[in-house]
């Protein structure tokens, strides 16, 4: 008996010794995953504290806005490591409207822009809504330079032109890693000039049929132009200089097939000019790498066209801009937020190549006066100036909400920070806004 009982207190005490062992084994690891997740605490808080210039969405914390600018500023020239593989290809078909993310008001900043002794300088303006969205800094140009995974996988969550939603990293990075980085401004001063960048954005609306402003489109500094941008025969009303074209594959390619008709022949080509391209889509990144390769575009709708003959000899790759997904984004949410964003079409909605090229201007030139835009009057004129002997209207389709463009035209008028092109005064409310037929393009 007592033989018995000797071995039962004998395993007993084994089976409390093995558990006391089991507690004292768990508390080591748990400490020593508790001392871990400081440890990638205080690493996380000390690289948000540095400010990345790119981060990542997964990490909002990182984003640093100002009441003011929403902004990404590097803080020091510490840098964490950026992610190492592509989030998840995001559909489109999983929104039935514009997705507002955390940090979709957040955009990248360049190098402070150039600074202005232009005592008219649009950037000097008193007025306090246009301070407060305008961001002289805002980054405008995309290229191999500032792009990475992190920043890869931020722009990733915005549709096409404001980012890569729907698009895979192997089909658009190769082409991206051959833009080089501006060498210097878009535009500059005139020498002897002064001191101001003065600026003429000409659009192809009808309005400037029988305008004749062709002498005073030429005497600012530079033009800019984009679309069918026809010239020949033309010049007594748009002007024969172009210093700045702004386009898309697809606007280069299809305006020739569009106004051939009137007489358009090629994009303007003008010595020294300035091209810039707006990434519309998968098939721009096709077109942009065949460019810069100089080869044939080997996939999509372009196959087997040649990106270059289409500058008529002027392609320099020193001369070639590519308009950042921020800076697209940023014209959006800041000045051009359509109503149309918040239906299920919301995926095609954006600004106009014209809308874009003038807030490319209000960004890097000191005063802006736009030609060729739509007016209050609008009903009087052809959709184009190239349609001389018809008239013919203009048709609201879904993706471009050419109400609030002109709306947005007519204010930045009447606020001074831009000149806009009228012909007559302002028809009556009543008459200027006519039911809208929307259609699809």
């Amino acid at each position: 008996m007592a033989s018995l009982k000797g071995r039962f207190f004998s395993l007993l005490l084994l089976s409390i010794t093995c558990i006391v062992l089991l507690i004292l084994l768990q508390g080591n690891v748990l400490g020593s995953n508790s001392r871990t997740g400081f440890l990638e605490y205080n690493r996380f808080r000390e690289d948000s504290d540095e400010g990345e210039s790119t981060p990542s969405p997964e990490n909002p914390q990182n984003y640093r806005t100002t009441r003011r600018n929403s902004l990404m500023k590097p803080k020091s020239d510490k840098k964490t490591t950026p992610a190492e593989t592509p989030i998840p290809v995001l559909s489109l078909k999983s929104f039935d409207k514009l997705p507002q993310w955390d940090f979709e008001d957040i955009y990248n900043q360049d190098s402070p822009p150039r600074l202005t002794t232009c005592a008219q300088s649009l950037r000097n303006s008193q007025d306090e809504d246009f301070q407060k969205a305008f961001l002289p800094g805002v980054r405008l140009y995309l290229h191999r330079d500032n792009i990475n995974m992190s920043e890869w996988n931020r722009l990733s969550h915005f549709n096409n032109p404001f980012g890569f939603m729907e698009m895979k990293y192997d089909d658009v990075i190769p082409a991206v890693k051959l833009i080089p980085e501006p060498k210097e401004p878009l535009l500059l001063p005139k020498p002897g000039g002064d001191g101001c960048v003065h600026c003429a954005v000409v659009g192809t609306g009808g309005i400037l049929n029988g305008s004749k402003m062709g002498a005073e489109i030429d005497a600012h500094d530079y033009v800019f132009r984009m679309n069918g941008a026809a010239i020949e025969g033309y010049e007594e009303d748009v002007g024969k200089r172009t210093s700045v074209y702004v386009h898309t594959a697809h606007s280069i390619t299809a305006s020739l097939l569009f106004f051939k008709e009137y007489g358009y022949k090629s994009a303007p080509h003008d010595e020294g000019i300035k091209y810039v391209l707006i990434p519309e889509g998968l098939r721009d990144f096709k077109w942009l790498w065949a460019l810069l390769k100089g080869q044939m575009v080997s996939f999509g709708r372009f196959k087997n066209k040649d990106p270059r003959s289409y500058y008529s000899g002027q392609f320099n790759e020193s001369r070639f801009y590519v308009l950042h997904q921020d800076f697209l984004r940023y014209v959006r949410n800041r000045f051009l937020k359509s109503r149309g964003l918040n239906e299920s079409s919301w995926a095609i909605v954006r600004p106009t190549n014209g809308a874009f090229t003038i807030f490319l201007a209000l960004h890097v030139c000191d005063t802006v006066s736009a030609y060729g835009f739509m007016t209050e009057d609008y009903i009087k004129y052809s959709n184009y100036y190239v349609e001389k002997s018809r008239k013919t209207d203009v048709i609201f389709y879904t993706n471009h909400d050419l109400i609030l463009e002109k709306d947005l035209w007519k204010s930045l008028h009447d606020r001074k920070i831009m000149k806009l092109f009228q012909r007559t005064e302002s028809l009556k409310e009543t008459e200027a806004e006519e039911p809208l037929t929307l259609r699809k393009p």
